[in-house]
């Protein structure tokens, strides 16, 4: 049975996944910004979770999407349920790997600095994280992945680049884990804001039913 696929800013993505469970694109967007008066768009985002992440989301029932969205309570409830995450960003715009991990490092280091957990530990862990991207060039369409079993605080990072194997690797430093998601997902304070529209008006929609 062929998986359906949507277009997100041209680019396809399919509606469906497996990783270790069968995974439903629940949300997507991209992350731009104006630069002299043009809009840039830099990568496309696809958010895959288990289906049964409605189950652990009940209490916001009956909420419009436009609730859902600037309500943080509702993020934190989508980070912290017990199922599968995978989210899947594909590039549009090149980027070298080492400018992507300046914008990884900022967005985790300032996340945790605020919680009072960047500590030695979680700074060892994202210079690895920084250094698995650094060597990389993402020219257009190279795809990153995270994904985030439910049964562990790790993250697995795959790199998929045109002509190349596919590389590898597990952060397991469960702040920094939380702040790479909260990154993507945390919200109002996420990276992008199409993407958590988007993922309110599914969630609205599927709380409903």
């Amino acid at each position: 049975m062929a998986t359906e696929e949507v277009l997100v800013d041209e680019i396809t993505y399919p509606s469906k996944i497996t990783t270790t469970k069968p995974l439903s694109l629940l949300g997507h967007g991209i992350t731009d910004m104006e630069i002299h008066f043009i809009h840039v768009k830099f990568y496309s985002i696809g958010v895959y979770l288990e289906p049964e992440v409605v189950g652990h989301l009940q209490q916001f029932k009956g909420k419009s999407a436009k609730e859902l969205e600037e309500n943080d309570e509702f993020f934190a409830a989508l980070l912290s349920a017990p199922v599968e995450k995978f989210i899947r960003l594909v590039v549009i715009k090149e980027i070298k790997g080492a400018q992507y991990g300046v914008q990884i490092e900022t967005a985790v280091r300032d996340r945790l600095a605020a919680e009072d957990k960047y500590e030695e530990e979680e700074e060892e862990a994202l210079e690895k994280v920084i250094e698995f991207f650094q060597s990389k060039y993402f020219k257009k369409h190279s795809v990153i992945a995270y994904h985030f079993p439910s049964n562990s605080a790790t993250a697995e990072i795959v790199v998929s680049l045109e002509g190349k194997e596919d590389s590898k690797y597990v952060v397991e430093n469960a702040n920094v884990v939380e702040a790479i998601k909260k990154w993507y997902l945390g919200g109002t304070s996420a990276v992008s804001s199409s993407t958590i529209s988007s993922l309110a008006s599914t969630f609205s929609q599927e709380l409903s039913n």
